[in-house]
């Protein structure tokens, strides 16, 4: 697991934004792969990577004409045009403002009939497209991934999640505070889900996220904390602002800070090259 430490949220948006604008850049379309595969989140912390791309596209410096996308989450029963579910928050804050195709966005369908069936068509979507090229993530105060609460299987599938009251009173903030109206239920992809993308970028900033931040980076993979399973990922990146390093120790920020401009150097030589070569060596 490697971390970069970048001095705001703003800094790490330009940082993620770049990289990722980088490897769509890197992507070359072929008959047995047309389009590059990215996993999305919601929240506060994506959202300076969001306006990151934005501003490449509309500079003319990237295109979405050749990607399609996966998030990672959607709330349980409600409306798709509610104003916090994840389908308008993506569609305000992104999906309205780029040049991707409409039908090559996916996100789950809180109001499906069958959710059991919702969930496994989703794996079954992800699949046929030949899989995740990079799944970007947030992360929990507590330390999930996805909706991937405290407790989680780590080998665990897009399935039907209920939500941990840490969470509902997390995200009560954008419901006006009003617990009662904070879904209890969502859809999520699994831990196993995101370990079998290619690449995992986990996004973390604000003094909040300190203590989830910690226990991942030094105490080893514990499904109490979902998102320590990147640990056992070839090829995942932490990106975080020096606010959310508040609980790490001196010493493991100066070793991450020490790497870095290495760090920098093999990702500009080998980065995509080695990416592909993990996943035709089969290390998933």
């Amino acid at each position: 697991m490697r971390l970069s430490i970048r001095d705001s949220p703003e800094q790490v948006g330009l940082y993620v934004g770049d990289y990722l604008a980088k490897r769509i850049n890197e992507f070359k379309p072929s008959a047995e792969k047309p389009l590059f595969v990215l996993g999305l989140p919601t929240g506060s912390s994506p959202l300076p990577t969001y306006q990151r791309l934005v501003e490449l596209v509309q500079r003319g410096d990237l295109s979405f004409k050749n990607v399609v996308t996966f998030n990672m989450d959607e709330y349980v029963g409600l409306p798709r045009d509610h104003p916090e579910s994840y389908h308008t928050f993506m569609y305000t804050n992104f999906f309205s403002k780029i040049d991707i195709q409409p039908n090559n966005t996916h996100i789950l369908d809180g109001e499906a009939e069958d959710l059991l069936h919702e969930c496994a068509e989703y794996e079954r979507k992800i699949k046929s497209v030949g899989g995740i090229d990079i799944f970007m993530g947030g992360m929990g105060e507590d330390g999930h991934l996805a909706f991937n609460e405290p407790g989680s299987s780590l080998v665990s599938r897009t399935r039907i999640k209920t939500l941990a009251y840490d969470t509902i009173l997390a995200n009560a903030r954008f419901f006006n505070n009003d617990l009662s109206a904070v879904p209890r239920m969502a859809l999520t992809v699994g831990i196993a889900t995101l370990m079998d993308a290619r690449e995992v970028i986990l996004v973390v900033t604000g003094q909040k996220k300190a203590m989830a931040l910690a226990q991942c980076i030094e105490n080893g993979i514990n499904h109490f904390w979902t998102a320590s399973a990147l640990h056992s990922h070839p090829w995942s990146l932490l990106v975080c602002d020096e606010d959310a390093t508040l609980e790490l120790r001196v010493k493991t920020v100066r070793y991450f800070k020490s790497i870095e401009k290495v760090q920098d150097e093999v990702e500009a030589k080998y980065g995509g090259a080695a990416v592909r070569k993990t996943r035709v060596n089969g290390v998933h």
